[in-house]
């Protein structure tokens, strides 16, 4: 089995070795952004007088031939390709002779593999921040639909106080939006053209890598034409920075679907009953016939633990390295492109569940259970110069007292309430309602209409502007 580095060696390498040491089997994903970083780079040579204009111009037509080979599926693979790089390069050879031998003048496979892989990381998180986008849309066209739609609270999953299905919906849209930010930050980063850095030392020849970062879109931000180049080619060619920022960042879009899944998993149990999912997203049991489980909820939150053990993975790979390239950053990839594969099919299936989700108000109305409103009147007596810390001392007094008859919290008289505290009067009964409850937060990001309205208003907003 030929290498490209062969010459130094005086037997071939071992079979199991060539195994162990290729990465083809997975980085064959990146022969895209070879072959557009190997055609720039061609370029790049003509003003170092490496390659001529029609030298140049012949590569890159060759380079076009062995994108469409692998196209329309021709392209074959030889036992002596390691990788995706050195396959390009050796198939360009045998079908342009001694012009292909010189693509590779300059550069090295490290500074090519940390092209690709940041040009494949950028156009990843373009395509995810699209799927982002239309799970949030999902998110506001069902708050949209039911924005004051009232269903109780919870903290530590025990009742709370009053919300609506659009306030609790869109407590989960708002991470999302975080994400979408997290998502451009990293784009940001990974765009730093690490082409021309060779194998540790820089590139002998003077090309012009502005002109290169510029043709390949390493630009600061999507906006703009700035471009950045790498600074330093040591830290070029080693820096994954860029890896374990983008599975960071999809460990984080992980779990806020795994937590979105873990509440509709119990939303949608015999318990609670709040809402029912559509049969396209839900499986049946072999043994029980009445069976409908929530397995694509179940395994979106079992996918986020395969999320977060990527990101463990990468970092504990990358924390012991010495400077410059090591073929232990051949390991960055896999969990990489695995993260992506996951959320490339998470995300669309889960803004599908959303919008076929069948809210059962009914239900929720069921759990509206008085209790919710014990804040409400310990509010009502803090409106009446009862400190805060005293009304919540005496709103648990009523509690008890009427856990002591067996009755709700608003079926006691107000006679009854007086024994607890002189400062409750007629007009008490009025706090004993979900509506009243939910209108008295109008604050920004509160329950009432007025506040819930500007809450959509800014989710829709912040869908529509760019991260």
């Amino acid at each position: 089995m030929s290498k490209l580095w062969g010459g130094r060696f005086a037997r071939e390498t071992d079979v199991l070795v060539h195994e162990f040491n290729a990465s083809l089997p997975f980085d064959r994903r990146l022969v895209a952004e070879d072959i557009r970083g190997s055609m720039a780079w061609a370029r790049a040579l003509v003003g170092t007088e490496v390659l001529t204009a029609a030298e140049a111009e012949t590569i890159v037509a060759g380079l076009a031939q062995v994108q469409v080979e692998f196209e329309n599926g021709t392209f074959v693979f030889d036992e002596g390709d390691e990788d995706i790089h050195t396959a390009v390069e050796r198939r360009l050879t045998e079908m342009m002779g001694e012009v292909g031998g010189k693509l590779h003048t300059g550069r090295s496979r490290n500074d090519q593999v940390a092209t690709d892989f940041r040009l494949w990381v950028m156009g990843a998180i373009d395509h995810l921040q699209d799927s982002l986008t239309d799970l949030q849309n999902a998110l506001t066209e069902s708050a949209a639909a039911n924005l004051n739609l009232p269903m109780p609270g919870y903290t530590h999953l025990q009742h709370a106080q009053p919300v609506t299905w659009g306030h609790w919906i869109l407590s989960h849209f708002w991470p999302l939006v975080r994400d979408r930010e997290r998502l451009a930050q990293v784009r940001e980063r990974t765009a730093v053209l690490p082409l021309g850095s060779g194998a540790l030392a820089g590139t002998a020849y003077p090309v012009d890598r502005e002109w290169l970062a510029r043709e390949l879109g390493f630009t600061a931000a999507l906006s703009t034409n700035e471009v950045a180049v790498s600074q330093n080619s040591l830290d070029a060619v080693s820096d994954r920075d860029f890896a374990a920022d983008f599975l960071y960042a999809a460990a984080m879009i992980g779990l806020h679907l795994s937590r979105l899944a873990e509440q509709l998993v119990l939303f949608s149990s015999a318990e609670f009953g709040f809402v029912r999912l559509d049969d396209g997203y839900s499986t049946g049991s072999s043994l029980m016939p009445q069976k409908k489980n929530p397995d694509t909820l179940e395994l979106t939150r079992g996918k986020a633990g395969r999320l977060v053990g990527h990101l463990t993975g990468l970092l504990t790979t990358l924390k012991g390295l010495p400077s410059s390239y090591d073929k232990d950053l051949q390991e960055d990839k896999e969990p990489v492109f695995d993260a992506f594969d996951t959320l490339r099919l998470t995300l669309p299936i889960m803004a599908g569940l959303i919008r076929t989700l069948t809210l059962r108000p009914e239900r929720m109305a069921a759990q509206l259970e008085p209790g919710l409103l014990a804040t409400d009147l310990a509010d009502y007596l803090v409106k009446r110069g009862v400190p805060f810390r005293q009304a919540h001392h005496l709103v648990g007094r009523v509690v008890q007292v009427a856990e002591q008859k067996g009755v709700n919290l608003t079926e006691l008289a107000v006679a009854e309430l007086q024994t607890v505290s002189g400062v409750f009067g007629e007009d008490v009964t009025a706090v004993f309602h979900i509506a009243a409850s939910l209108s008295n937060r109008n604050v920004t990001g509160g329950t009432s209409v007025e506040a819930l309205a500007s809450q959509l208003a800014a989710a829709r907003l912040a869908v529509a502007r760019e991260p």
